[in-house]
């Protein structure tokens, strides 16, 4: 069971700094919040119901039932089908980013015990999966990966990086769900994004 940490009440969307609106960047922001929230599921377990919830909780807009929130992920341009809603607009994406903040924050005692769990074995030079923890993740998240996202996608990583994903995602959990998470989450958004 984790612990229940409240949300900080700073955190908006309009503190958020303005990003570039290029169709280029939203499209990576958009694949972005996905898989971190497939992160998110992977790791705690949540489902659409809690993550609804949670929108109710912080008042989020555009997130009000299961198929809402559906439709938003459904803008990942690397998931399979081509049903639901392919655009996402800058508001949504900001509102997706205070969700996955406060569920992190709401999940930082599994998170902390997990990247520490990767941390101590990383140091041994053992292989994460030696933890049933860290080896529950990577299945959990390597297997919605495959269930969800598109055949070109998966063709595209092999296993080791699929894992090394999830890896980097958890650890980036653990900073999200701290103090300034939502503007550290945003901020990486757009420097993940940008043109090279």
């Amino acid at each position: 069971m984790s612990t229940v940490v409240p949300f900080p009440q700073g955190p908006t969307l309009q503190a958020l700094p303005p990003v570039p609106t290029s169709p280029a960047q939203l499209h990576n922001i958009k694949a972005q919040l996905d898989l971190i929230l497939l992160a998110l599921e992977a790791l705690t377990g949540i489902g659409s119901e809690a993550m609804v919830q949670a929108a109710d909780t912080l008042q989020l807009s555009g997130m009000g039932d299961r198929v809402s929130l559906w439709r938003l992920r459904q803008a990942n341009p690397l998931r399979k089908g081509q049903g639901g809603r392919k655009k996402l607009d800058v508001e949504e994406a900001k509102a997706l980013v205070l969700l996955i903040c406060y569920l992190a924050q709401q999940h930082q005692t599994r998170i902390r015990s997990a990247v520490g769990l990767l941390e101590q074995l990383t140091s041994q030079g053992r292989p994460p999966h030696e933890a049933a923890v860290l080896g529950d993740y990577l299945d959990g998240f390597c297997n919605l990966f495959q269930d969800r996202m598109d055949d070109q996608s998966q063709e595209s990583l092999s296993m080791e990086h699929l894992s090394n994903l999830a890896l980097k995602l958890l650890i980036d959990l653990l900073f999200y769900g701290g103090s300034g998470g939502a503007r550290r989450l945003w901020v990486a958004l757009i420097d993940r994004s940008a043109p090279s």
